[in-house]
């Protein structure tokens, strides 16, 4: 049976990718601050954990070592969002998204890496936010740079791990349904539901590395 990690499996997105990597026979370690809504649900670990605290990834990590459990896949999907005009931003609010969305990100994966069997594959999801040239929207400066920065991010580590493994693409998504979604745009009705999506990241996680490495891979329908 393969292995994988998804972080932010709580509710949207990592939580229906947990649920259908589990249904499929996966072993999931579903990672989230609150992973209440995953308790006994076959193939599944849930761990409530923060990625912004080295203690609680030390618990991770302590798992893995002592259970001596291989990787077959990470799925890097927490993030943060907060929407204000730049304005009423300060370095505070900065620092809080970027905790999650890159610096988290980064420990995580640097935690990880040695328990990833090297045919393994890393996948980060970013947003269309963070792509140059794509449409951007006012008060996510702070949200839509650190996406940024998780796109260079993951091709650096693409050229890092080229010789050994695992490999790491950037899914750089547009609109889909979710909470996250809900509270930057509120009424707005996307056209992919999280279900839906969670259906092509577990197939993208498990098959993308064939074909990729170091892309940054743009997935939309629409943005808002």
């Amino acid at each position: 049976m393969k292995t994988i990690i998804i972080t932010g499996s709580g509710k949207g997105i990592g939580k229906e990718t947990s649920i259908q990597a589990a249904k499929s026979g996966i072993n999931v370690i579903a990672i989230s601050r609150n992973t209440e809504s995953l308790k006994n649900i076959k193939n599944i670990v849930p761990l409530n954990i923060d990625i912004t605290k080295k203690e609680s990834l030390n618990e991770l990590v302590n798992l893995l070592k002592t259970k001596k459990i291989r990787i077959d896949g990470l799925i890097n999907n927490a993030g943060c969002l907060i929407k204000k005009p730049f304005s009423n931003t300060d370095i505070e609010i900065f620092k809080k998204v970027y905790e999650v969305n890159v610096f988290g990100l980064a420990e995580i994966t640097r935690l990880v890496i040695p328990f990833i069997h090297n045919y393994g594959h890393v996948v980060n999801i970013s947003s269309m936010g963070g792509i140059q040239g794509s449409l951007k929207f006012s008060g996510l400066s702070a949200y839509s740079s650190s996406k940024g920065a998780v796109s260079i991010l993951t091709e650096m580590l693409a050229e890092e791990y080229k010789e050994t493994g695992p490999s790491f693409n950037c899914l750089a998504i547009g609109a889909v349904q979710t909470e996250m979604l809900e509270n930057a745009f509120p009424g707005y009705k996307a056209k992919v539901s999280a279900k839906k999506f969670a259906n092509y990241l577990l197939d993208f996680l498990l098959n993308g590395s064939k074909f990729y490495n170091g892309k940054v891979l743009q997935v939309s329908l629409s943005t808002p």
